[in-house]
């Protein structure tokens, strides 16, 4: 890509970014006014620990997406490792370090199949990971039997992290004042590495106004979360992962190649980067981040029964993503678009269940929202082809 389209490319990105957190602002005023207690620090520790569960599906979405290719199994995958892990630890009493890594051995079992399909009989990530979803539902069943459901005990491991595991205020603080070290040191870094070449950059305002408000919404985050019990191991460990991830796209060649497979296959291939060795890639780990989330799931609900995951929960997971600005058609978004768009989802559905709204409500909502995700994404498509003009 030319100089000029890196920038069309990192404005675009920026004001997706601005609309995600200008539309979870709106959301949280909107349902601050209909009912106070949406506000509160109980509530919102609440739904920071279910945006840890759904937000692993989405970052995996959101990988998929980068390469230009959907997977609508991510629900189905995640019910699969829920049942996994329960059926492992219940029924046949392995440790639960042993069932965990066996429920995600599903995940990259499904990922693999769906590389290796995709990439040497061509066939289309929807149709590939359709028939993905209703093999996932179908093993689903199969593992949990005839009962449909299972029961894991309060005092194993699992449980207790995901339903009692909070961070002390003062390690959270300071975990916080760290990041917020870290991502403006970094920001400081790239500015004056790529002033040495002769690059444009974030301005040092730029830099400074986005550590600024990233201290004051971790810092004041915290405090305000600590009013209640505090901020989640499982979210940490959400925020962990979305860290780790993002690092690799935007510092490893492995990065590099995603994004660059999202932007042309063709031209990827022309430049003889690894096409199908990064497709494999990324479909096991969206589908190793989904049945993850479902032993997360499996322990925030202390269950796995036939209803834990579907078809509903792969929507949920692309909605999020695709509010979060990551794109259908590849090669834009990053991994803290999960962040984001599962924050936007998860408030949503938590503020209209507090308001008393049916399901059927909920969905009425989320569809819209969704279809604007997407009209904003088509725009920036239109936006970036006239760029390129």
């Amino acid at each position: 890509m030319s100089g000029l389209d890196l920038s069309r490319l990192r404005a675009l990105a920026g004001r997706r970014a601005a609309g995600g957190l200008a539309a979870l602002a709106v959301v949280w005023i909107v349902l601050g006014i209909a009912t106070p207690r949406f506000l509160s620090a109980d509530n919102l520790v609440n739904v920071t620990q279910q945006s840890a569960v759904t937000g692993m599906l989405t970052l995996g979405v959101v990988l998929v997406m980068l390469i230009g290719h959907l997977d609508i199994s991510v629900g189905a995958v995640s019910g699969l490792g829920s049942a996994t892990v329960a059926v492992a630890v219940v029924q046949h009493g392995l440790p639960e370090v042993v069932a965990i890594l066996l429920a995600i051995l599903t995940g990259v079992v499904l990922g693999l199949a769906y590389g290796l399909l995709s990439t040497r009989l061509g066939l289309p990530g929807f149709v590939l990971t359709l028939a993905g979803l209703l093999v996932a539902l179908g093993l689903q069943l199969q593992v949990l039997g005839r009962t449909g459901a299972v029961n894991l005990p309060f005092e194993t491991g699992l449980v207790r992290f995901a339903q009692q595991a909070y961070v002390s205020t003062p390690v959270a603080l300071g975990v916080g004042a760290l990041v917020v070290v870290l991502v403006g040191f970094l920001g400081a870094h790239e500015r004056r590495r790529r002033d040495r070449a002769g690059l444009a950059g974030d301005s040092w305002v730029r830099i400074g106004t986005r550590t600024g408000l990233l201290a004051a919404l971790l810092l004041g985050g915290t405090l305000y979360l600590s009013t209640a019990r505090g901020v989640g191991w499982m979210f940490v460990l959400f925020l962990v992962v979305v860290t780790v991830v993002d690092v690799c796209l935007r510092r490893t060649s492995w990065g590099r190649h995603v994004r660059a497979i999202g932007g042309s296959v063709e031209s990827a291939r022309r430049a003889g980067l690894g096409v199908d060795r990064t497709i494999i890639s990324v479909y096991v780990l969206c589908s190793s981040l989904a049945a993850f989330g479902g032993v997360l799931a499996a322990g925030r609900l202390a269950a796995a029964n036939q209803g834990t995951g579907g078809a509903e929960l792969s929507l949920t997971a692309i909605a999020a993503a695709l509010i979060g600005g990551a794109s259908l058609y590849g090669g834009r978004g990053s991994a803290w678009s999960a962040v984001l768009g599962v924050a936007v989802v998860q408030s949503i559905s938590t503020g209209l269940a507090m308001l008393g709204a049916e399901a059927s409500v909920r969905y009425l909502i989320l569809g819209v929202v969704l279809v604007v995700a997407v009209a904003i994404d088509a725009s920036g498509k239109r936006e970036g082809a006239r760029g390129r003009a």
